[in-house]
Formats: structure tokens, sequence, C-alpha cells
């Protein structure tokens, strides 16, 4: 007897374009202080700040707002080692993202950040920990990152959490009920992390099964998950 035997539907893990215009940011009590520094510039305290926040906090999307709006080149701190520095600071202002100690080359921050103030170039740092925690070898280095005026961002409040899942899902092109966007919410980790997550899994069980989702798709994905 032959049997027949459907082939399971494959979901290709394609990139989804993340929009980081201002009119996109979520505002709420995690990310006020951050966003409110960002709007200040130029009225910065010595020209040079540091974002600090978990993964998926909006940090690059602060970047990307103070970036757009300063003209700052945008720089990976894994690369530093590898950029000439006073090319780094051409345009005036600089973007040093991701900055850890998996990452950093303590000779190139400490003449960045030296050159950046002796010619008066804003420099925002992006980091998931305080600049000052990072464990240096270079005594002035540490005493620079240590002077480096820190703000960070938090856990999404859960009226943030919910604004970010839909913005998550309008970013993939899927209009999220405020409904199923409340019950996930209530399901999931309070991160961005977790949001992120959340919003994959719905899309990807979505064109799995080809089916909209629905408050009864998430409680099927979600049910078993802990409240």
């Amino acid at each position: 007897m032959t049997v027949s035997v459907r082939p399971r539907q494959l979901v290709l893990a394609l990139e989804h374009a993340e929009s980081f215009a201002r009119e996109d940011f979520l505002e709420g009590p995690s990310n006020a202080a951050a966003l409110a520094l960002i709007e200040r510039w130029p009225d910065w305290p010595g020209g040079a700040v540091a974002l600090v926040g978990p993964e998926g906090s909006g940090k690059t999307h602060l970047a990307s707002i103070w970036a757009e709006v300063s003209g700052a080149r945008v720089l990976s701190a894994r690369l530093l080692g590898e950029t000439e520095v006073p090319a780094a600071l051409a345009t005036g202002a600089l973007v040093l993202e991701d900055l850890s100690k998996d990452t950093l080359d303590e000779r190139a921050l400490f003449h960045l950040i030296n050159l950046a103030r002796e010619e008066g170039v804003f420099l925002l740092v992006t980091a998931r920990r305080p600049p000052s925690a990072l464990p240096v070898d270079l005594r002035d280095l540490a005493s620079r990152l240590r002077a480096l005026p820190t703000v960070g961002l938090s856990a999404p409040d859960d009226a943030l959490l919910r604004l970010l899942m839909m913005k998550l899902a309008a970013d993939r092109q899927i209009a999220l009920d405020p409904g199923v966007a409340d019950y996930v919410a209530t399901r999931t980790e309070r991160s961005f992390a977790a949001a992120r997550a959340a919003v994959a899994r719905l899309d990807e069980e979505s064109m799995r099964q080809h089916r909209p989702i629905t408050r009864a798709l998430a409680s099927e994905i979600f049910r078993n998950d802990p409240e």
C-alpha cells in the first residue's frame, strides 16, 4: 500500500527591516531619560555620553536618531582597532556601538576619547554594561570611562511591551490585533528580546500553518508558557 506523506511546510528565516526613524521610536518610562538626552544634544556634558541597556532596549534606535540629526558616523567598537581614529571623527560626531570587554581595544579607545575631546567632537557610546565597569589595564582609560556620563535604559513596562510587539509586527508587515498583543504580553518575559522572539514565533507559525494571527493561534503557541 502506498502512503502519501504531506511534506512539512518550511519557514525561511528572512531578515525583516526595522524602522529606526524618530517617529517610530516608542516612548515609555524605561527609556525617557535616554530619549531626553538624545533630544538635548548638542547640550551634552563634555560632549561625550553613553547609553547603557540590555539587548534590544532601544540603544541602536536612539543612536540612529542622533546620527541622523548630528551627521555622526556609526562605527562598531569591534572595528575600532582597525580604523584610523582621525577618520572616525572626521564628521565631528561619532556613534561607537556595542562597547564590551570582547570588543575593547584599550589604546585605540583611549586615543579616540582624547582626540574627540581635543577636537570638540561629539561621541555617543552604546553598551550593555556601564563603560566604567569594563575591566581595563590602562589606568588613564579607566579614569576616562568613569567620567563618561551614562544614561540607562531598563525593561519595558506592560504598556510599552504591547506597543513594541505591535511595532515589531508592523515591521514584518503584520497588523497585530491589540487583543492578541495583550494576550501574548502577559505570557512572555518583560524584555525587548522576549517581545522580538514572541512576534517571530507568531509570524513563523502563521506562515507554517497558513493561518492568520489570531487569539486562537496565539493561545495554541503560548498556552503552555508561564503567565
